[in-house]
């Protein structure tokens, strides 16, 4: 006798939590069920690039909520229809990417590129870095990933300011960018990517930025004009740390790669060991007040 799958996640110690539940297993590297049309709530496979992941949605008629592992969400949205809920992931990647883009700030204000590729050269470059002390960081996207990374740059010694779409206590609106960048010396991305904010850092917003400022992006890469990025790299007025990019995964060829003055991880923001039992906890909460008809946490869309 076949048991219907009525919910469908990706973590297998979840799964094996809830085994009082019709749950399924699918982490998108084995096979879908074959029979898909009892399955009311679908974990997306944590994999951003991958629509593939999406495309059970539509082979799913009685569906009524997709939940993402990832903060982003933009990647499921083409993919879903009237009806639905969407839920996202907030919280299971605050702490590793706070991490990454803090560390991403440290190793280009310190210059670490520069020693890590000199020392492949056997070569000692000494020499003077801007360091972070006294740094005044602009946190573009105020959300709990940016709450993150403001508790990590606490013990920094440096100066703080917030930004979100809309103010609020301590919060200053998107709107005031253009007065707030000339007198930030980093500026670091946590914003989601909304048609709003697709392409916010443009050549306007880069002009900006002061001499010498940093961009950090542990975003999403539409986030940023990659063009008007590469030109203000290739003059030398910037630097950059990005571990999103437009394209991604950016091209062998691409000329980020060889552009002065910028640092690039491969995507890479959530994958630590925290992501696991976050995952874990997050899926095992949805399905759970999901199956006793309690309200979702972190609905983004609802039906």
């Amino acid at each position: 006798m076949i048991v219907p799958v009525r919910y469908l996640i990706p973590h297998p110690d979840a799964v094996a939590e809830l085994s009082d539940l019709d749950v399924g297993l699918y982490d998108g590297t084995r096979p879908l069920p074959e029979d898909l049309d009892d399955v009311e709530f679908y974990a997306v496979p944590y994999g951003v690039i991958d629509p593939r992941l999406c495309e059970p949605i539509a082979r799913m008629p009685r569906l009524k909520v997709v939940q993402t592992v990832t903060a982003g969400y933009d990647h499921v949205l083409p993919h879903l229809r009237p009806g639905l809920t969407l839920a996202n992931g907030r919280g299971v990647h605050d702490a590793a990417t706070a991490e990454l883009a803090v560390a991403l700030t440290l190793a280009a204000r310190r210059r670490l590129p520069d020693f890590v590729r000199a020392g492949d050269e056997g070569r000692w470059a000494s020499g003077w870095s801007p360091g972070l002390a006294d740094a005044r960081v602009l946190i573009v996207g105020y959300g709990s990933i940016g709450a993150a990374i403001e508790r990590r740059l606490a013990g920094f010694e440096v100066e703080i300011t917030r930004v979100a779409r809309s103010a609020r206590p301590g919060v200053r609106p998107v709107s005031e960018l253009p007065e707030l960048l000339p007198r930030a010396d980093v500026v670091i991305l946590s914003t989601p990517l909304t048609p709003e904010t697709e392409g916010l850092v443009d050549a306007d917003f880069l002009a900006r930025m002061a001499d010498g400022a940093l961009l950090v992006n542990v975003s999403r890469g539409r986030v940023v004009d990659t063009a008007a990025l590469l030109a203000e790299l290739a003059a030398g007025r910037l630097h950059a740390a990005l571990d999103v990019t437009d394209p991604e995964p950016l091209p062998a060829d691409h000329p980020l790669w060889s552009a002065p003055n910028v640092l690039v991880s491969p995507h890479v923001g959530g994958l630590t060991a925290a992501l696991s039992p976050r995952a874990r906890r997050l899926l095992v909460d949805q399905v759970r007040r999901y199956a006793a008809g309690e309200p979702l946490a972190n609905v983004v869309v609802g039906p």
